[in-house]
């Protein structure tokens, strides 16, 4: 007779890494969280106060960046990384994260090393105040090597259908504000793999491997308070495709966004890999280039909208504006 654990699945090391996951989820639960992690699926309200609420959701993954996070032998700071691709994503319509759950997948499943990472997931989840409310650990033997692990989220979040983002009353003169990252996020990995060589090389003496392992900003608490306040027209997250693939997308056909590179400061990162040759444009179409969030407003409200954010503690520039015709956006 063979057994699962002689095909290299571990039921008892899945047993164990449940045990220390629930430690973690538990942190982050809601009062709308109607079950406990265990049951086949999760149930979470709709918070009370929506008359017509309508439910936002969005997946991702965190790449290859978790090759950086083997090298490094640091396993608990890329579930904040899922989490934030995910609400982050959402947030640009508006909605507030209700709840998340991810999916962790392995060669050979350590339980310690599943703890380390959901306990990331937990981390970011109580940074986006969103519920941990379930998930999946795959342990499959072949498929991937020992000591690699996968992981993607799931997010879902509520907005009030009148109160949608969408960008479409965006028009010509309205102002473009930017927030800043906390380095390349989530985005771009395999470039940076190709052109890396040595994750221990100092910049500005912090160990390079450690400054691409700076978990991914989430901007929901900052975003959510600035909604409340003032009307925002669109907004973006810069992910994949950086400036040029992600500004255009909450702008209306017909007009573009005018971006002023020499706005802010760009951070030393991106300006050691440009240095080590990725040339200007391509730096702009693949990385966030220290902006992590946009935000389109009217004109007469940028200052205000900066000025809020600064005393929330939070690094922005306007950026640039919104003009007619082009091609969706033009870097100067």
């Amino acid at each position: 007779m063979i057994t699962y654990k002689e095909a290299g699945v571990n039921i008892k090391e899945g047993y164990e890494a449940v045990k220390k996951i629930k430690s973690h989820a538990k942190k982050t639960m809601s009062s709308l969280v109607l079950n406990s992690i265990g049951s086949f699926a999760s149930m979470v309200e709709i918070p009370k106060g929506y008359k017509n609420p309508v439910i936002v959701s969005g997946t991702d993954g965190v790449g290859t960046k978790l090759e950086i996070a083997f090298a490094m032998n640091k396993y608990d700071t890329f579930g904040i990384d899922c989490v934030a691709m995910c609400v982050n994503d959402i947030l640009c319509h508006g909605a507030k994260p209700l709840f998340f759950l991810d999916y962790i997948a392995c060669g050979k499943l350590n339980a310690n090393v599943a703890s380390d990472i959901v306990k990331g997931v937990s981390d970011g989840c109580l940074i986006s105040g969103c519920s941990l409310v379930g998930g999946e650990t795959a342990e499959m033997p072949g498929f991937y090597k020992d000591g690699e692990y996968d992981i993607a989220g799931f997010s879902v979040g509520v907005v009030e259908k009148d109160k949608i983002i969408n960008g479409k009353d965006i028009k010509e003169g309205d102002a473009l504000i930017g927030i800043s990252s906390s380095g390349p996020h989530s985005n771009g990995y395999s470039l940076i793999r190709k052109i890396v060589d040595n994750l221990h090389v100092e910049l500005e003496g912090e160990k390079l491997g450690d400054i691409l392992l700076t978990p991914t900003k989430i901007y929901v608490k900052p975003v959510l308070k600035i909604l409340e306040k003032f009307e925002i027209k669109g907004m973006a997250h810069i992910t994949g495709g950086g400036f040029v693939e992600n500004i255009p997308r909450m702008i209306p056909k017909g007009y573009s966004a005018k971006i002023n590179k020499n706005s802010y400061e760009v951070p030393s990162i991106f300006k050691y890999l440009m240095e080590k040759g990725v040339g200007e444009e391509h730096a702009y179409n693949t990385f966030n280039m220290g902006i992590g969030f946009v935000l389109c407003v009217e004109d007469d409200l940028k200052e205000k909208v900066v000025k809020e954010l600064s005393l929330m503690g939070e690094k922005a520039y306007v950026i640039g504006t919104i003009i007619s015709g082009g091609d969706g956006i033009c870097l100067e």
